[in-house]
């Protein structure tokens, strides 16, 4: 396992203390910039840069949800008003579905896939093929960009093509592939069944589709060393796997929180959450951005000797809103109730069918349930929800560690 102890660079193992202290000395700056864009200096009115040097100064700001972005953008084409620079700064301009537009800065590898893809095997001089889409979206360009800044050589292949692709294996004979993992599989069955040969490819990097444990041994046995990165086209890389495989490390310049869905309170370090992203981009600065989608933070460095935190992967959609009785029921309805009263722990609302009709039950983790505390919470939650439910409190660690934060379980026959 050579490649386990071969680092991109020496930040990669730096004390995490020190990476801290490096991150938190930079951000003012970026917001510094930030402010000099028209949604930024309202959003964060009154915020004085050098304020925010720690993650709990930064969490005393407000997350900006990219599920609010197409709307906000669509009244105030192109980006809403979130950036600074103009047009010119960029380099190119991307349409992602929603759509939600994004630009492309100027860096030789300005969407961070460098550093993931020298962590997965790829090395100077290796032919690529790159299977993630260049129309319009920057999925191609994320790696395209990292791989030709490690001095590979890539293929821009794009999806599709099953056939054509296979006479491009051929002639090329890649050593990696970067796409979903879904195709990598249609593209190893396609020239098994045709009797090519395809297997010059040996590491992949797969991202943008579920990668379940037997598609990962089918791969490995078809001698392909593959590993998971997650990527967003409005960040680039956030975080990817190594050799150790042991969660995964997340990219140098950015700061990753895990928040309670709803909310942008942070939740301790293994519990499940949403994921929100800050970048150090100060012509594309992005403070607190919640991705929309559920992770955990785990403990520890990894075994491959990168000492930057780790997260469990992609573990499901934070966006949990769901309609109770023709009325919306939001993640950040439940977390008030959380925030009045402080003696409970973990909340999950559960919404089901009784008789035809929509009920709903919250489940609140307390150490001392009394039926005061119940008759107060049922209260609160009619309150904030304007709906009736029950409440059950249930011992605290009882509810599920799986950031669900409303659970719609309702069956229709």
């Amino acid at each position: 396992m050579a490649a386990m102890t071969e680092f991109f660079d020496p930040r990669e193992t730096q004390d995490p203390a020190a990476r801290e202290a490096d991150l938190f000395r930079r951000l003012p700056a970026v917001i510094a910039a930030a402010l000099k864009a028209p949604a930024y200096a309202e959003r964060l009115r009154g915020v004085d840069p050098q304020d925010i040097t720690s993650r709990e100064a930064l969490a005393s700001l407000p997350v900006l949800r990219k599920a609010e972005l197409p709307a906000l953008q669509k009244a105030d084409p192109p980006f809403a008003g979130f950036v600074p620079a103009p047009l010119s700064s960029f380099g190119r301009l991307f349409a992602s579905p929603g759509p939600i537009f994004e630009p492309e800065g100027l860096d030789p590898d300005p969407w961070g896939s460098a550093r993931a893809l020298y962590a997965m095997g790829f090395r100077k001089g290796e032919v690529v093929l790159n299977t993630f889409s260049y129309h319009l979206v920057p999925g191609g360009f994320i790696m395209d960009l990292g791989a030709r800044a490690l001095g590979c050589v890539v293929i821009p292949a794009g999806p599709g093509q099953t056939e054509q692709q296979l006479d491009v294996i051929a002639a090329f004979r890649p050593a990696a592939y970067c796409g979903t993992p879904d195709f990598l599989k249609i593209l190893l069955d396609a020239a098994e069944r045709a009797g090519r040969d395809a297997t010059s490819i040996k590491k992949a990097l797969v991202s943008g589709a579920a990668f379940p444990k037997s598609l990962q041994e089918e791969i490995k046995a078809r001698g392909i060393h593959a590993y998971q990165a997650y990527a967003t086209a409005d960040i680039g890389v956030i975080a990817y796997e190594t050799p150790a495989r042991e969660g995964m490390v997340v990219n140098e310049n950015l700061i990753v929180e895990i928040v309670r869905p709803g909310t942008g309170e942070p939740v301790p370090v293994g519990e499940v959450g949403e994921i929100v992203v800050t970048n150090l981009d100060p012509h594309h600065p992005q403070i607190r951005l919640a991705l929309g989608d559920l992770t955990a933070a785990m403990p520890g460095a990894s075994p491959c000797g990168r000492t930057n935190m780790r997260i469990r992967g992609w573990m499901g959609r934070a966006d949990q809103t769901t309609k109770v009785k023709g009325m919306f029921v939001r993640p950040e309805q439940v977390a008030e109730v959380g925030r009045r009263h402080p003696e409970l722990k973990r909340l999950r609302l559960v919404v089901t069918r009784s008789g035809e009709v929509d009920a709903m039950t919250l489940a609140a983790e307390a150490a001392h349930p009394t039926d005061a505390l119940r008759a107060a919470v049922a209260a609160t939650l009619q309150e904030v929800t304007k709906l009736k439910g029950a409440v059950d409190l249930v011992a605290p660690g009882s509810l599920p560690n799986d950031g669900k934060v409303i659970a719609d379980e309702r069956q229709y026959d």
